[in-house]
């Protein structure tokens, strides 16, 4: 498994806010949200995030789906009324 960014402190009030959101947890949503850090952090192609975050196609799809939702804008907004400097990367 490649490094993570999440710690259990962390997912458990993502999965609040995701709640909030009507984002109901499934088995492979922490994978999906570490696929999605993971890429943010290497900037490597979505067919190269590593099969341990699952299938990427599956994953671009989902992200994809999600972006033209508006739910990371919303997630974005909140985050950003709510910075503790924690979710910045350098």
């Amino acid at each position: 498994m490649p490094r993570t960014m999440l710690t259990d402190q962390h997912w458990q009030k993502l999965k609040a806010i995701l709640r909030n959101l009507s984002i109901h947890h499934n088995s492979n949503l922490l994978n999906f949200i570490e696929a999605i850090l993971y890429r943010m952090r290497t900037g490597c192609p979505w067919q190269d995030i590593p099969s341990a975050f699952g299938p990427s196609n599956s994953t671009f799809k989902r992200f994809n789906r999600w972006s033209k939702s508006g739910k990371f804008f919303i997630l974005y907004k909140l985050f950003a009324s709510h910075s503790d400097m924690e979710w910045i990367f350098y």
